[in-house]
C-alpha cells in the first residue's frame, strides 16, 4: 500500500453536505474534536446543526448559540472559488493521509496551490523569527537538500527560518500552513514569496478567507505544520517559542522530533538543545533527517480508519440519565485540565454519558479541551 493511499477511504460528500459541513465547523464553540463527536452522534452535518440549539441549552448557555447561517458558509466557498483556491474536506481524496490520523485535524481547509503536494512525504522545518545569519544559512540549505530527496517541506512563512525553509525548497515544493485565511499575506514582506508558493506549492489555512492571524490561532495552526509531517526539524528557538510547541506536537502526535545543536551561549539555540536532552535526533544534515525518516518512507501511515458518519447514539444516552449525570461532572471538573478517563473513573459512569455531558457543556461555552483528551472548566463559570 503507497504512503499516502486513500483509495480505500470513504465516498466524499456530495456538495450540499459539504455546505453543511462548513456551516457545523463554523458554529460557536464547535472545534475539530466536538464537530466529529456531533457528526458521529448525529450522523449528517444537518442534523447536528439542527440540534446545536438545545445541546447548547442543556449544558448551561445563558444565551442561544450562534449557528453559522448557510449564506456565510455559501459566501466563504464562494470567496475560495473567486481566489483559486478550494476547500478540502477530510474523506476527499486530497486530503492528507498524515493529517487524517490526527483526532483533532481540521475537519475541512482551504488550500491555494497545488493540492497534489500532499500525496508526497512530508517534513516541516521550523524556528526562530529573530534567527541567526547562520541558521538561515543553514534552514535554506537543509530544505533544498530534502527537497532534491524527494520530500515537501512544510512550514509556517513566518520571519526567520520559516522563510529561509521555504526559498530552500519553492523549487522541489513547500507548502505554507497560515495562521490567518489562506488570502491573506503575513508578514506583509513574504508577497514574493507568497506568490511563488501559490504558484508551484501550496498554502494551507483551516482559516475562513480574509481572516486575520491572531495570537490563539498560532498554537492551532502549529499542529497543522506538524500533522502534516513524518517529522518536525527545529533549527532555532527559545525555550518558549512556537517553533518549540511544533516541536512538542509532533512528539505528542507521535511525529519524529528532530533538532538542530547550537551554541549554549546562545538563547535561539536553547530550545533545539533542550529538545536533544529530552531524546529528539540530532541533526547536522540532510543524511540525518534521512536517516531518522527511513522507516517511515518504507511504510505506510496509519490514518483514520474511516470518515463515514451514520448516526449511532448509544443505548444508555437518554435525557434523564445525561440529566443526572451532569452534576457528577461538573463535581469533578475544575480549571486545571483532568484527563477524560479519570473523570470516567471518578464519575463511575459509562463513557457515552459523560462524552455527552461534555458535548453540551462545551457547546454553552463552559469547556475547554486540551492536548492529551485532557478537558477543564472555564473560569468565566
Amino acid at each position: 500500500m503507497d504512503l499516502f493511499d486513500r483509495s480505500t477511504g470513504p465516498r466524499p460528500p456530495s456538495g450540499q453536505e459539504k455546505l453543511e459541513r462548513l456551516r457545523l465547523l463554523r458554529s460557536e464553540n464547535v472545534g475539530p474534536v466536538t464537530w466529529r463527536k456531533l457528526m458521529a452522534r448525529y450522523g449528517s452535518a444537518a442534523k447536528a446543526l439542527e440540534a446545536l440549539p438545545d445541546l447548547a441549552k442543556r449544558g448551561g448557555s445563558k444565551r442561544p448559540i450562534k449557528v453559522c447561517p448557510t449564506a456565510a458558509a455559501k459566501r466563504e466557498m464562494d470567496a475560495l472559488e473567486a481566489l483559486g483556491a478550494q476547500l478540502v474536506c477530510e474523506g476527499e481524496d486530497d486530503y492528507p493521509a498524515p493529517l487524517a490520523a490526527l483526532e483533532d485535524s481540521p475537519p475541512l481547509f482551504s488550500v491555494f496551490g497545488h493540492p497534489g503536494l500532499f500525496k508526497r512525504p512530508m517534513v516541516a522545518l521550523v524556528g526562530s523569527r529573530n534567527c541567526s545569519i547562520n541558521g538561515q544559512r543553514f534552514a535554506e540549505r537543509l530544505a533544498s537538500d530534502l527537497g532534491k530527496a524527494g520530500l515537501v517541506v512544510v512550514s509556517g512563512l513566518a520571519r526567520g527560518l520559516d522563510t529561509a525553509a521555504h526559498w530552500g525548497s519553492v523549487d522541489s515544493g513547500t507548502i505554507a500552513v497560515l495562521a490567518g485565511g489562506v488570502d491573506v499575506i503575513f508578514p506583509p514582506e513574504n508577497a514574493d514569496l507568497y506568490h511563488r508558493l501559490a504558484a508551484s506549492g501550496a498554502i494551507v489555512s483551516e482559516m475562513p478567507p480574509g481572516e486575520q492571524p491572531k495570537g490563539r490561532h498560532f498554537p492551532r495552526r502549529n499542529r497543522i505544520i506538524s500533522g502534516l509531517s513524518l517529522g518536525v526539524v527545529v533549527v532555532e528557538g527559545a525555550i518558549r517559542s512556537g517553533s518549540m510547541i511544533t516541536g512538542r506536537l509532533a512528539g505528542d502526535q507521535g511525529r519524529e522530533v528532530m533538532a538542530v545543536p547550537g551554541s549554549p551561549m546562545d538563547p535561539r539555540a536553547q530550545g533545539p538543545n533542550q529538545l536533544i536532552k529530552d531524546g529528539a535526533a540530532l541533526i547536522e544534515g540532510v543524511d540525518d533527517v534521512l536517516r531518522v525518516l527511513e522507516p517511515h518512507l518504507s511504510r505506510p501511515m496509519s490514518e483514520r480508519k474511516s470518515t463515514t458518519y451514520t448516526a449511532s447514539p448509544a443505548p444508555d444516552l437518554s435525557d434523564s440519565a445525561v440529566d443526572s449525570a451532569r452534576p457528577k461532572v461538573l463535581e469533578a471538573l475544575n480549571g486545571a485540565p483532568l484527563p477524560v478517563d479519570e473523570l470516567i473513573r471518578r464519575c463511575q459512569l459509562s463513557p457515552s454519558v459523560v462524552a455527552m455531558v461534555l458535548l453540551e457543556l462545551e457547546l454553552a461555552g463552559r469547556l475547554a479541551r486540551h492536548p492529551g483528551n485532557r478537558v477543564s472548566l472555564l473560569a468565566t463559570f
